[in-house]
């Protein structure tokens, strides 16, 4: 989703990632897709722990799509909530499977709609 909001001219791409050699790939990619304006940066490691280095900024769009077992809905949201990294104005998308919903949303956040397609559930929240 990264390479994509750079097609689209985002100013400003981060990317969380676990995995040493998904880093690697992930910012070859995007170093041929980014512009002289763009910046982005992919940040390895724990992804709840990694969240907490963006704290201060805040984010028009906050795409996330973790393993799906892996149990870290609740966390990630809780970390949104908590380092205020969305936007008042911005959107955040969170796939899932289409049976399982999300797991506890933070009071500071809102379900606006989700959609499916297939296996895979999109759920869309805002800022209350």
């Amino acid at each position: 989703m990264g390479a994509e909001a750079l097609c689209r001219d985002a100013a400003v791409v981060y990317g969380l990632e676990q995995s040493g050699q998904a880093c690697q790939i992930i910012r070859q990619n995007w170093q041929s897709l980014a512009t002289t304006t763009q910046r982005f940066q992919i940040l390895r490691g724990d992804v709840v722990k990694r969240m907490a280095k963006l704290q201060g900024q805040s984010f028009d769009r906050i795409y996330f799509d973790p393993p799906y077992d892996s149990g870290l809905y609740e966390l990630v949201l809780a970390a949104i909530a908590t380092y205020q990294l969305l936007k008042p104005t911005g959107e955040m998308a969170v796939e899932h499977r289409p049976q399982n919903s999300l797991a506890p949303i933070p009071p500071s956040l809102q379900i606006c709609h989700t959609r499916t397609y297939g296996n895979t559930t999109l759920t869309f929240l805002q800022l209350v």
